[in-house]
Order: C-alpha cells, then sequence, then structure tokens
C-alpha cells in the first residue's frame, strides 16, 4: 500500500501589486518594523540622555583624573547599548549586524585593553550613533504613528460619530462629525469646520483611511530600510571593506602556497636530491672496487650510509617544515615545546589552550612562532625570549617576546611579511611592537571557532 501522503506546497509569493498591498498590513514583517520604529523613540532618549551626560562629566571632570574613570567606563556602556541595538534589529529587522571592534590586545598591562578600546574607530561611531538615534527615533516615530493613527481613524470615522455625542470634532478640530437631520446640532462646534454628515462623505473618507492603510506599511518598510542601513554602516562591519579584506586574505593565501611550493622544490633539489644523488654515486664506486679493492669498497659503503642518514636527517626537517607530526598528535603545547628546546636562546614556553582549535589555525600559530624564534635566534641579540599562547573565546593569540636589540620591521619579501600572510588567509591579524633597543613582541590574533 502506498503511504506517501503529498505535503501542502508553500504559498508562492505573488507579484501582483494589489495582492501584496492588500497583504502588507497583515503579515508579521510589517508589525516588527513597526515597533521597531516606534521604539526609537525612547532608545533614543535614552541613548542620548546618557551619552550626553555621561561624557560631559567625564570630560568636564577630567582636570580632575575622576573624569578618566568616567570617561573609561562609558566606553563600556556605550559597547553595552550597542550590543542592544543590534540585538534589537535583529529581533526586529531581521538583520544579523556582525560586531565591528578590534580585537582586544593581551592584558599583560591593564592600561592597554582601554587604550585599545578609546582608539577604535567603531567606538566612536557607535557613540554618535548614540546621539543621531533620538533625531531619528523622533522622525521614525512621528511618521509611523501618524500614519497609522490617520489611517485607522479615518477608516472607522462612521463607528467614531455614531459612538459619541453630537457634535464630535475630529483630527484637531477642523473636521466635524455629525451623524442626524438637526441643523441646529451644527451650532455647537466651537469654529467654523468641515462638517461631515452625509453618508457619502462618511464612506469618501473611509476609502481615503483604507488607501492610507494600504500605504503605510510600503512607507514603514522604506523606514526601515533606511534604519537596516544605518545600523549596519555605523553598528556593524563595512560590507564593501569586508569584500576587500577577503579577497586580499585569498590572494595572500594563494601567493603563500606558491611560495610554499616554491620552497619545498629548492629544499628538495637543493638538499635532498643531492644527497641521494651522492649517495648512488658513492655505492656505484663501491660497486666496482667490491672485487678489486675489499677495503675501499668498504670505505666508500660506510661513506654511503653516513650519506644516507643525512637525507634522512633533510627529509625529517623537511616534513617538520611543512606540517610537524608532534603537532597534529600532541598538539601546540609540545610541538611549540620541542621548538623551545632546539632554540640557542632560552625560551620560556606557556599554552593555555583549553580546546584544541582547527588544524589549521595550530599549523598558522606554529610557524608563527617558528619564524618568530628563527629571527630571535639570528638577528635580536636576545638573552631570553617567551612564547605565550592563549585561547579566549574564538580567538587565538599567540605572542612572542625577547629582550633583543628590537628595530624589527614587517617589509614586503620577508619572513614577517609571509607569517603576515599566513595569519591573514585564516581572517587573523598580526601585530609587531619593536622599537629601537628592545623589547620585540609579535602578536597574531586568529580567529578558531569551530
Amino acid at each position: 500500500m502506498d503511504t506517501h501522503v503529498e505535503l501542502p506546497a508553500a504559498p508562492a509569493r505573488t507579484s501582483n501589486p494589489l495582492v501584496r498591498a492588500i497583504r502588507a498590513p497583515f503579515e508579521a514583517r510589517t508589525w516588527k518594523e513597526t515597533l521597531y520604529l516606534l521604539l526609537s523613540m525612547p532608545f533614543g532618549i535614552a541613548t542620548f540622555t546618557i551619552v550626553v551626560t555621561g561624557f560631559a562629566l567625564g570630560f568636564g571632570m577630567l582636570i580632575t583624573l575622576v573624569g578618566i574613570p568616567i570617561l573609561i567606563g562609558m566606553l563600556y556602556v556605550s559597547r553595552a547599548m550597542g550590543t542592544v541595538e543590534r540585538v534589537r534589529a535583529g529581533l526586529l529587522l531581521d538583520l544579523d549586524v556582525p560586531r565591528p571592534y578590534r580585537p582586544d590586545p593581551p592584558r599583560d598591562r591593564w592600561w592597554r585593553v582601554f587604550v585599545s578600546r578609546a582608539t577604535d574607530p567603531a567606538s566612536w561611531i557607535e557613540v554618535a550613533y548614540h546621539l543621531l538615534l533620538l533625531p531619528i527615533g523622533v522622525i521614525t516615530f512621528t511618521i509611523t504613528f501618524t500614519l497609522w493613527t490617520l489611517g485607522l481613524g479615518l477608516l472607522f470615522l462612521p463607528a467614531y460619530g455614531w459612538a459619541l455625542d453630537p457634535p464630535v470634532q475630529f483630527i484637531d478640530s477642523w473636521v466635524g462629525v455629525y451623524l442626524g437631520d438637526d441643523p441646529s446640532v451644527i451650532a455647537g462646534f466651537s469654529h467654523e469646520v468641515w462638517v461631515i454628515d452625509t453618508p457619502v462623505e462618511f464612506v469618501l473618507l473611509s476609502l481615503a483611511g483604507l488607501v492610507v492603510l494600504l500605504l503605510t506599511p510600503w512607507v514603514v518598510r522604506g523606514l526601515a530600510m533606511a534604519n537596516r542601513a544605518l545600523v549596519r554602516g555605523m553598528l556593524g562591519s563595512d560590507v564593501t571593506e569586508r569584500v576587500r579584506e577577503l579577497t586580499a586574505s585569498r590572494s595572500a593565501a594563494v601567493d603563500l602556497a606558491a611560495e610554499d611550493r616554491r620552497r619545498i622544490e629548492r629544499d628538495l633539489h637543493d638538499g635532498v636530491q643531492q644527497r641521494l644523488v651522492s649517495l648512488a654515486m658513492d655505492l656505484g664506486r663501491a660497486k666496482e672496487k667490491l672485487d678489486t679493492d675489499p677495503e675501499r669498497a668498504k670505505e666508500l659503503v660506510d661513506e654511503a650510509h653516513e650519506e644516507a642518514k643525512r637525507a634522512i636527517t633533510e627529509v625529517r626537517d623537511l616534513a617538520r617544515g611543512i606540517h610537524p607530526t608532534v603537532l597534529t598528535d600532541r598538539g601546540l603545547d609540545a610541538a611549540l615545546s620541542a621548538l623551545a628546546a632546539r632554540s640557542p636562546v632560552p625560551i620560556e614556553v606557556h599554552v593555555d589552550v583549553a580546546r584544541r582549535p582547527p588544524a589549521s589555525v595550530e599549523a598558522a600559530a606554529y610557524f608563527v612562532v617558528s619564524e618568530a624564534l628563527a629571527n630571535v635566534a639570528k638577528h635580536a641579540r636576545a638573552s631570553k625570549a617567551s612564547v605565550t599562547v592563549r585561547r579566549s573565546g574564538d580567538r587565538l593569540t599567540v605572542q612572542v617576546q625577547d629582550d633583543g636589540a628590537g628595530g624589527a620591521a614587517i617589509a614586503e619579501g620577508s619572513g614577517l611579511a609571509g607569517l603576515r600572510d599566513r595569519v591573514g588567509a585564516l581572517d587573523g591579524e598580526l601585530h609587531l611592537l619593536s622599537p629601537e633597543g628592545g623589547p620585540t613582541v609579535l602578536m597574531a590574533e586568529i580567529p578558531c571557532a569551530s
């Protein structure tokens, strides 16, 4: 027996403008956007008052130093209000707004987080949004409330006039409503008004109210669209800039892969291949001497054996440079500890990663530390260095610090530029602080959501 049940098809979205106009006042989207526009004024009053009061107090008391913690606190309050606005836009405008802030730096210095937030352009754009929300909210509230009440008032004007005792005044006292046939009642109006006292006039006004109600959802949607653009532009990441960043990171990933391939080819050709050729030649000579000069053949075999061991070592080093086995098997802590053990400079390693990040993130972190420690050994003239790896939420922070001479820079074509491209390919950032005289701090921040 066939038990297949045909499910009803989802209603198709019609392109008929009349049907869409009739549906619009009853759609959930219309009322969610209406609620958003009406709430913008009270939210704007709150944000405007808090921002103006807080920053005026902070800057006014700055001379006494009491204003500093007030201003710092206002940055946190502003971000909290920005989060509320993004949530409100997500619930009522179906808008997913990404957080635009730069990631916080490591908390090894208490003041770094505050300086980072104070110098982040997104923080001040957000403050400007909180100030603009009041005038924008007043405009959207006035237009939305006026159109809905006008449409409903005109539509139900006959019921309004019938329910109240005549004479009735409507719409700011310039329309008078009267039901009946006694002209003397009109004298009850306080001044000259437009009297609606015939069925035809009532029907015309009700039809006008219906037209207003059918047009209001489209006005609401236009205002909501403008608010979406405002929220996305001032409280979220710029989409155009994001596309440019992704294009650049993709190009960097392609260039990095090509550079890695060329490096592997070069290492194979100049190292392992040459040793294998030398090994083959030694074995060939030993074969020729085996019958006529056994002692010389034995020496050649011994040389071939040593050459084979050197080739194995180079292959192992080459494989480690591509992706070390210990990183795959035991994670970052063991892999970085092995790197530190091979460094001629004493290295202190701290790894705080409760949950392993994706393999690509681990590999990028490993190569950042590997290149940084190689630079420390070759150029820094340092007596010690430290490696700190920490995972906080969905970001992995890698920091390498040494007490060397400083003066390092990310120059195009350098190893640090390659690290920047490797980290950028994963949507991360690489920062370098290396004043003359040191110390040098290299920090990479890599998203690791999984």
